[in-house]
């Protein structure tokens, strides 16, 4: 009975619904993405130095994808497949999350772009970066 019990209840916490999804419809914990240091993008693509940046997160997420998790957001929310339309054309190579996570991260929706938010592991808000960021200018303000 007891094993039973406790193989129920484990059962069942693995189930729990994500707290977000990307756009390509995968599922992701909070709990997850607070691990390590994360990297939260806010982009649009009317946004010059939202462009130019996106290079350099690609970069920093592919880099070094085992020491922290980089993800970005549409500031504009467009619907799904527009979300995902816009992501390639920005070749985007990290995931966007699809739906604007500012209230469970704690933080204001940005009202400059490009915005990058830095979490320590367990979710501390470490920094909060307004303009065009650099792999290394990300890496700096986790360091500090």
């Amino acid at each position: 009975m007891r094993i039973g019990l406790i193989l129920a209840v484990a059962f069942l916490a693995g189930c729990s619904e994500p707290d977000f999804y990307d756009i390509d419809g995968n599922g992701m914990s909070l709990a997850g993405l607070q691990e390590k240091p994360l990297v939260v993008n806010y982009w649009a693509t009317w946004c010059g130095p939202c462009i130019k940046e996106i290079p350099e997160l690609n970069e920093l997420a592919a880099t070094h994808s085992a020491a922290l998790t980089v993800v970005g957001v549409n500031f504009d929310q467009p619907g799904e497949e527009e979300q995902k339309k816009q992501a390639e054309k920005m070749k985007i190579e990290f995931p966007v999350i699809a739906s604007d996570p500012a209230v469970q991260l704690g933080v204001a929706v940005p009202e400059v772009l490009p915005t990058t938010y830095i979490f320590a592991p367990g979710g501390e808000l470490l920094a909060t970066l307004v303009g065009p960021q650099t792999e290394a200018t990300i890496l700096e303000a986790i360091e500090r």
